[in-house]
């Protein structure tokens, strides 16, 4: 399906490019950065203290979840502003 379609084509279009590989990878590697700098930052006092419950285990997989979401995200949107400024180019 085209991006140029109904949302489901867009939405097909966004997975699609979400699922790359170089998208996962690059999305990975910002999690584990981001994720454990911002982990350290709201959970590092529990995790020094060896209080990790059920909950602040869930919390800090969170924690890690949004950057992975975040980055895939804006390289999804920058991979389809390119492809739409290429086609723009040649046409």
């Amino acid at each position: 399906m085209s991006d140029q379609g109904p949302a489901g084509g867009a939405c097909t279009g966004f997975w699609k490019i979400a699922c790359n590989r170089r998208v996962v990878r690059r999305a990975s590697r910002v999690a584990v950065l981001v994720g454990i700098v911002l982990a350290a930052i709201n959970h590092g006092d529990r995790i020094l203290g060896g209080e990790i419950d059920i909950a602040s285990a869930f919390k800090i997989l969170l924690t890690f979840c949004v950057p992975y979401s975040v980055s895939t995200y804006s390289s999804v949107l920058a991979v389809r502003d390119l492809a739409a400024h290429s086609r723009q180019a040649f046409s």
